[in-house]
């Protein structure tokens, strides 16, 4: 989201929320804070090279610009809606068409029923019902670190539910030596008195790029056993993998591909996708649960009346997934192109001086490592990674800060899933405010 479409001037600020202290709920006054964090929402790019070169390029929205042309021309050509897409009520379409592209991809070791999937209006809903379903208020989930930075808000904002971190870093917080940082983390919790209801992963990891070890994924099965916690694996870019030619890289596996018998019960295992990566298609705001667990697909039922996706959106989700071979030539064009962006964007680091963490293979960006030129001069900002990314905005350049709770300070997420032009127009502007600071 942009910065614009929230900020208010200082003087509007103070007298908002006074009247929201007036006219509103305690507990929606605590939400909408989240709206004046500093550096919360990510600056669009204006940047143009033909009508705007002065514009901003934006390196922080996990976007991929290089298919969704690919999606929209399908759409145009192949969806026809019928009067029932308009209608109440869901389609068994959905269900179906999603468990056999998982099924081809995913490789589960269990078979992928229709029944156990529940579709959502996103994955963001999607987390906002998971959170009402496994914890209550003060409960917690439990993270590593860096990680997708906007679970705070959708397990908090509405549901109250604590965001925790093992003391995890990048270099090794998908093998299996993390384990010991997740027992820490629930002692401490349990300590604290918080009860720690689920362990949630994104594999292939945001913002990393790479892919967990397998036997880091059985680790953690069995330690979500031993605890009797639920285990949630996000792996909304589990078709966004490639090879990249790094030594380093490790294959994609889903948690659906290991067998879970004897590992960890069939109720607190939990998949999540949806359509917003591999499909480059975050605008249909769709997203899906599969899972064995009655009681936690039961808790979802209950909460679908405010969740449930469109009809338009499902048609349109169907008609993309039943044209198998479409689908497949789609996937391969998908991870071709992604490939060709990784290996550009590499070689523009590199030339930039600019380090980043070895080993990517899948998403839609790389971590780079900026410390070395943090600014000692803060310019009214609270850290200097706030004022780094000032500085970068004001050379036309936006990278976004401290999103991803990294214990290391410097490191930011570029996403190089664009027009390789911009790419590298906008890595020669961070290379000049590297040489400012």
């Amino acid at each position: 989201m942009d910065n614009s479409d929230y900020s208010i001037p200082s003087d509007a600020s103070v007298l908002l929320k006074i009247e929201m202290a007036t006219r509103t709920s305690a507990r929606a006054q605590a939400t909408a804070e989240f709206l004046s964090a500093p550096w919360r929402f990510a600056t669009r790019q204006t940047y143009n090279k033909e009508r705007n070169q002065d514009g901003v390029i934006s390196f922080a929205l996990a976007e991929n610009r290089l298919v969704v042309q690919d999606i929209r021309d399908f759409v145009n050509r192949n969806v026809t809606f019928e009067v029932n897409d308009f209608n109440y009520g869901t389609t068994s379409r959905f269900p179906k068409a999603l468990a056999a592209h998982l099924t081809e991809y995913l490789h589960p070791s269990l078979p992928i029923e229709p029944e156990h999937i529940r579709s959502t209006s996103s994955c963001t809903a999607l987390h906002d019902m998971l959170a009402w379903a496994v914890a209550d208020p003060g409960d917690a989930i439990l993270l590593n670190r860096p990680i997708y930075g906007r679970f705070e808000l959708d397990f908090t904002n509405r549901e109250q539910v604590k965001i925790l971190y093992a003391d995890t870093d990048a270099e090794t917080c998908l093998q299996v030596s993390a384990i010991q940082m997740y027992e820490e983390a629930l002692a401490d919790a349990a300590a604290s008195g918080i009860k720690v209801r689920a362990i949630l992963i994104v594999n292939p990891n945001n913002p990393l790029g790479q892919c967990y070890h397998r036997d880091t994924l059985v680790a953690l099965m069995k330690l979500c056993q031993r605890h009797q916690i639920h285990l949630i694996s996000d792996e909304v870019y589990a078709c966004s993998v490639f090879d990249s030619d790094e030594p380093e890289a490790t294959p994609f596996t889903s948690m659906l591909s290991i067998d879970p018998r004897g590992l960890i019960d069939a109720d607190l295992l939990h998949i999540e996708y949806g359509f917003a990566k591999d499909f480059a298609a975050g605008g249909m705001k769709l997203g899906a649960l599969v899972s064995r667990s009655q009681p936690v697909l039961r808790a979802l039922d209950s909460l679908m009346r405010f969740h449930t996706p469109s009809g338009p959106v499902l048609n349109m989700a169907c008609a993309l997934l039943e044209d198998r071979a479409w689908c497949r030539a789609y996937i391969d064009a998908m991870r071709r192109r992604t490939k060709e962006a990784h290996a550009h964007a590499a070689k523009a680091l590199r030339a930039a001086g600019i380090p980043f963490l070895a080993g990517s293979n899948a998403g839609f960006f790389v971590w780079i490592d900026l410390s070395a030129h943090l600014p000692e001069d803060l310019d009214g900002e609270a850290n200097a990674e706030f004022a780094f990314a000032k500085k970068a905005l004001a050379a036309g350049v936006f990278v976004q800060p401290k999103e991803e709770h990294d214990n290391k300070a410097g490191w930011f997420r570029l996403v190089y899933t664009q027009d390789p032009d911009i790419i590298t127009e906008g890595i020669r502007r961070l290379k000049s405010v590297m040489k400012s600071a």
